[in-house]
């Protein structure tokens, strides 16, 4: 059904749960690279360094091994970079070029809301691109002569901008010019400072001039539909999604969830039985799969949201248990230890035991113990 026709057939939190793991490659982890698996998910968000996309490819990918994304990061082939919701992403290099123009309005409204009082010679009531003209002249030059941490960047600006706060600054400098960390930050097992230039310059391309909001809009039901208008703009902290999808209505299927409301999606993408098997996965810390959704009870009971996301903005690492979370995890000198939020069937108890082991391998700790908390 291409025509836009609802379907008759609600779509229950189970079964949108299954459609969400089937696109993520958690129902069954995938033979593809790594730059085709970063691709497909539109990145992987990437503040905490270096370990959460490393790991968030683990948990997808059959034999992923380390280097496989260290290699893409050295080589140019992928960077990090403020895109979605203005936080830090890893993406390929050509959707660097292509995503950074359209993430443009999220940035002007964070440096508005956050950092206008702290930056007072600079006229943040206008045209946020005119008002940071100057001060994004200075700062390309002065990343594109060596990449630069946001704390000397802040102090070089300050000497044209002595009332603003340096921090603030090298944050407007942010959100004003695609900025991406340069290696080694983001390294497994070497990392560095986030030290910054722009995409330009590190890629050696201009970014996209003609940037499609449809074309994203599309990449995001491949990856984490079948969704609602309110889902898309949650993932991208992008407005008034809504029309960009009435408009693709001739390309995708409208359904409809056991609540009433409207999703979308593509026509032949996976939606399997709400039925089908879900093997235990551990998810990354700050895995999209959880923050990419209006509504994130397809995989995370209202309940427990507060147990993953504390106040202070962490995500934690998670425990998939027959497709939704069900415990949080982490490691610690050598192990993995395990919290679950219910008692564990003895399936689950091995499936578990069988994931943090290949977290460990994948660590270096191959003889690491598992350690699972009391249930609570």
């Amino acid at each position: 059904m291409t025509d836009g026709r609802a379907a008759a057939q609600p779509l229950t939190a189970r079964a949108l749960g299954r459609a969400l793991l089937a696109r993520q490659h958690l129902l069954a982890r995938t033979g593809r690279e790594a730059a085709e698996v970063v691709g497909h998910l539109v990145g992987l968000q990437a503040q905490a360094a270096p370990d959460p996309p490393y790991l968030g490819l683990l948990s997808r990918i059959e034999g992923f091994r380390a280097e496989d994304l260290s290699s893409l990061l050295e080589g140019r082939g992928a960077v990090r970079i403020a895109l979605q919701r203005g936080t830090i992403h890893l993406v390929t290099a050509a959707d660097c070029l292509a995503l950074r123009p359209l993430f443009q309005p999220v940035l002007d409204r964070w440096i508005r809301s956050s950092y206008a009082k702290r930056l007072p010679d600079l006229d943040l009531a206008g045209p946020v691109a005119q008002a940071l003209a100057p001060l994004a002249e200075r700062a390309r030059a002065l990343v594109e002569q060596e990449p630069r941490t946001f704390q000397q960047l802040g102090a070089l600006l300050a000497a044209d901008h002595p009332a603003s706060e340096p921090a603030a600054l090298a944050q407007a400098a942010r959100c004003a010019l695609p900025l991406v960390q340069v290696p080694p930050r983001g390294l497994w097992g070497r990392s560095g400072p986030a030290a910054h230039t722009t995409a330009e310059h590190w890629l050696g391309r201009p970014l996209d001039d003609t940037p499609s909001i449809e074309g994203l809009v599309l990449r995001y039901l491949a990856a984490f539909g079948p969704a609602t208008a309110a889902d898309v703009q949650k993932w991208s902290g992008l407005s008034r999604l809504g029309p960009v999808l009435t408009g693709l209505a001739d390309r995708l299927v409208r359904l409809r969830d056991d609540r009433g409301r409207t999703l979308w999606d593509l026509p032949d993408a996976p939606r399997p039985d709400e039925a089908e098997p879900a093997p235990v996965r551990l998810l990354a810390p700050f895995d999209n799969l959880l923050l990419s959704h209006a509504d994130r009870t397809r995989v995370l009971p209202e309940a427990h949201r507060p147990r993953v996301m504390t106040v202070n903005g962490i995500v934690l690492g998670t425990v998939l248990v027959d497709g939704v979370v069900a415990g949080t995890w982490r490691t610690e000198q050598g192990a993995v230890r395990v919290t679950p939020f219910a008692p564990l069937s003895r399936s689950a108890a091995a499936g578990i035991e069988e994931e943090a082991g290949r977290v460990l391998a994948f660590s270096g700790a191959p003889d690491g113990a598992v350690l699972v908390d009391p249930a609570g």
